[in-house]
């Protein structure tokens, strides 16, 4: 048996002393110049080979997907993280007349201010809005400065999803032909004509609105501060910055949106996505492209991209980021579920090289469940938060949410006073139907809003102790939906069945 004091290195042969990086060591992949950078252990890069390594991966990622067609408007949402920063940098080395292969859309830049969430002061948030406009003004893009303020102002259409064109969707047919659209009007407007891009940006951010105001400051300080624990907090503020996101691309025509979440903070995403209950999504949160929201896509490319290799990248070649507090700044390890899982990761990759990569890839397999029909709407309701298709079986009672369902539908028939004194109780059939005060009206419309929801979003809401400080466009499109399917129960109970058919004939 092994021992733990004996020394098996005895008889193995002496092997040299490492070398340090920089010294008698060449570059992995030019075997000349002097590395630079370690990404893996035996994978020294020199500078160059290095940035023609981290630029293909985000090249290769966009070539193999085929998703973004030529001239298409596409949304970069940037954060002023390190990832994001270095994901507008590609695009923005990608449009130059220097590129070898130039990317073909017209690109937009949105930031998000979080302040108001995060409780910081008018001052810090603004000295952040003036570190943001210098960065956008040098890159120079179309770019829109929105707060966070602003869901407070959303239409309720926001949460609907519309139907894409036909296309636009990304088949290997609509991909050629849209190129050899582009190519044709190319050679049409000639070589002295002006792509989109080349022609002159605007120097300053187009803002959607003006200024929050103080009103919409504090119902939004006062919506988080309810909020019992950190991990709902998150999962909040990162629905309402897309539902703000999703409602800018829409204004501006962008058919695709941006986002630079890299290797590690998806595989962070998935193991959270797992103990927060959205297993079933976990192919769109994940995923290179969600289409959950129909005519809008959000691509993902990336997420090849470790952490590392970002951080690498962003300092050697000097890439602008601007730092921001977030929710979880400063918090423990186990203040919330992201929180844990992050710390968790990342403590086995600094173990074990391979955690991270091997649960990316574990993402990779996992496949969008089919939908009926074309990439028209789909069928089945939406969750009201998070947009994606309710996992509600109400054919088998055993799943979560039966219990919950059962457990709600007991409460309603629970005998009340006038139950007791003999008065029939019925159930809640249209609640609010045409604004009038009827039996639905004395519904809990927590109840209302919470039986749209999916499970991780229903679990979060129970850290929510009232519903009344969400937005409005949440709650006016958790009525319309309300109404809308009391209607249509009031419609069907006057529709006759084939079974009706055949027995009118014989009772006549």
């Amino acid at each position: 048996m092994c021992e733990v004091g004996e020394d098996y290195r005895a008889s193995a042969p002496e092997e040299p002393p490492l070398t340090r990086p920089g010294r008698e060591q060449k570059c992995v992949k030019c075997k000349e110049g002097p590395p630079v950078v370690v990404i893996r252990a035996g994978d020294a890069f020199c500078r160059d080979c290095f940035k023609v390594f981290y630029v293909h991966k985000f090249r290769a990622m966009l070539g193999k997907n085929r998703l973004i067609f030529p001239g298409e408007k596409v949304l970069l949402a940037w954060s002023g993280g390190p990832s994001s920063s270095s994901m507008v940098w590609q695009v923005l080395e990608g449009l130059s007349r220097d590129s070898a292969k130039r990317l073909r859309f017209v690109p937009g830049v949105i930031y998000v201010d979080e302040g108001a969430a995060c409780g910081r002061s008018p001052e810090d948030r603004a000295r952040t809005l003036v570190e943001v406009e210098q960065v956008l003004q040098n890159v120079g893009f179309p770019s829109h400065v929105i707060a966070l303020e602003e869901v407070f102002g959303l239409p309720p259409s926001v949460l609907r999803c519309f139907a894409r064109e036909p296309e636009s969707v990304g088949t290997e047919g609509a991909y050629k032909a849209a190129v050899d659209s582009f190519l044709q009007q190319q050679c049409v407007l000639g070589a002295g004509g002006e792509e989109p891009w080349s022609q002159p940006r605007p120097q300053g951010p187009q803002s959607l609105a003006g200024p929050p105001t103080a009103v919409q400051t504090e119902a939004l300080s006062r919506l988080f501060d309810s909020v019992k624990t950190l991990t709902a907090k998150e999962e909040l503020l990162q629905t309402l910055r897309t539902h703000l996101i999703l409602h800018v691309a829409r204004t501006h025509g962008y058919s695709k949106v941006m986002a630079g979440d890299s290797c590690t903070r998806l595989a962070v995403k998935l193991m959270t996505s797992l103990a927060l209950g959205r297993g079933a999504f976990l192919a769109w949160d994940t995923g290179f492209s969600d289409e959950r929201h129909g005519d809008v896509v959000v691509v993902r490319p990336m997420r090849e991209h470790t952490l590392k290799e970002v951080a690498f990248y962003n300092r050697l070649f000097a890439v602008p980021s601007v730092f921001t507090p977030a929710v979880d700044t400063k918090a423990p390890e186990k203040a919330s579920i992201h929180r844990l899982m992050e710390a968790f990761l990342l403590r086995l990759q600094a173990q074990f090289p391979s955690t991270v990569s091997t649960v990316y890839r574990t993402s990779e397999k996992l496949v969008k469940a089919p939908r009926e029909g074309c990439a028209a709407s789909p069928p089945g309701p939406r969750c009201l938060l998070c947009l994606c298709t309710l996992d509600v079986d109400s054919a088998d009672s055993a799943t979560a949410f039966g219990a919950q369902t059962s457990s709600h539908l007991s409460q309603m028939q629970a005998p009340g006073p006038q139950a007791e004194a003999g008065t029939p109780t019925t159930l809640c059939c249209c609640p609010g139907l045409g604004g009038a005060q009827g039996c639905c009206a004395r519904e809990d419309p927590r109840a209302c809003v919470v039986e749209q929801l999916c499970y991780g979003c229903r679990v979060n809401a129970r850290d929510l102790p009232s519903l009344d400080s969400l937005p409005p466009y949440i709650l006016a499109e958790a009525q319309l939906r309300s109404q809308r399917a009391g209607g249509e129960q009031e419609i069907q109970a006057y529709l006759l069945g084939d079974h009706d058919d055949e027995v009118l004939p014989g009772g006549s």
